[in-house]
């Protein structure tokens, strides 16, 4: 049973319409032209907990975010794309966990910044994000990849990307929630979808149609599901049921362990989309667990 604020999470959903934009293909169009005309802000949140560092650089154009603890030698790197729908910034949520990250486990985090649809568009990020794991991976040694929803496609799909153009294997990828199959063809999606307070299938065909850019649908580096798994790093990976992402993530935890991958996967039952980003006992145990693994793995200095 989950606990009673994660019950309350799919009220509030519903109530701030936070569907709107994904239920319905002109809700997604509407939020796009919104976007692209309005962008919103990407800093740090001025509440960033204070034991972490922030320091920006220009990368390929991007703003890119370094958050390093104050106290100790930090040992490697963990680049963490965001999620949103391809569409929205950075959240509140995603400085938070990135920061925990940093500090817990005693490493530096980079936030890209990277450019959003209409403008940004997978056939083109996907080779940046790459060439900057490679910069990283040559400035702070091994890299860990990490994302959420739509920023968990970018992860995955840098993962494959650097695996097959530079025969790079990640140490881990932690995905919450990700975006695996953007045709979103999963006959158990529309099932899902009626217990779903926050994404929605017609919408989110055409957040991924515009994100493809150049690529068919079903391109690895769009959606990483189609992808082989052979050779993939590590893998970590969290689902709620009331997601209508859940149907492709089981799919990609059956692929990965045919391939075999090390995978972990942890499934909330009842909880909603990126459910270890929310204010709960199920939020703090995941984003817990994500710190310790990732303690547990940094290689000393």
């Amino acid at each position: 049973m989950p606990s009673l604020v994660s019950r309350m999470v799919p009220v509030y959903l519903r109530v701030v319409r936070a569907n709107e934009p994904f239920v319905t293909a002109e809700g997604a169009r509407k939020h796009i032209r919104e976007r692209s005309i309005r962008p919103q802000p990407y800093g740090p949140p001025r509440l960033l907990r204070r034991d972490v560092q922030v320091s920006v650089e220009k990368w390929r154009g991007w703003p890119v975010y370094t958050l390093t603890p104050r106290t100790g030698l930090p040992s490697g790197n963990v680049v963490y794309a965001h999620g949103g729908g391809w569409v929205n910034e950075i959240q509140p949520q995603h400085w938070s966990l990135a920061a925990d990250i940093a500090v817990g486990s005693a490493t530096t985090v980079t936030l890209p910044i990277y450019p959003l649809i209409p403008f940004g568009t997978a056939d083109k990020v996907i080779p940046d994000m790459v060439d900057l794991v490679l910069a990283n991976r040559s400035r702070y040694g091994e890299v860990r990849l990490g994302g959420d929803s739509a920023g968990g496609q970018i992860a995955l799909s840098t993962a494959v990307a650097l695996r097959d153009e530079h025969e790079v294997r990640i140490p881990r990828t932690i995905l919450i929630a990700p975006a695996l199959d953007l045709s979103m063809s999963n006959p158990e999606i529309p099932v899902v979808q009626r217990i779903d307070p926050w994404l929605g299938r017609d919408g989110g065909l055409i957040l991924g149609e515009h994100w493809r850019g150049a690529f068919p649908i079903d391109h690895p580096w769009v959606s990483p599901l189609f992808a082989t798994f052979e050779g993939l790093g590590p893998l970590t990976v969290f689902s709620g049921t009331r997601d209508i992402l859940n149907p492709d993530a089981r799919l990609l935890i059956g692929k990965a362990r045919a391939a075999g991958v090390d995978l972990e996967y942890h499934e909330g039952e009842h909880l909603v989309h990126v459910y270890p980003l929310t204010p709960t006992v199920e939020g703090r145990a995941a984003r817990a667990l994500i710190v310790n693994q990732l303690r547990a793995e940094r290689t000393p200095h």
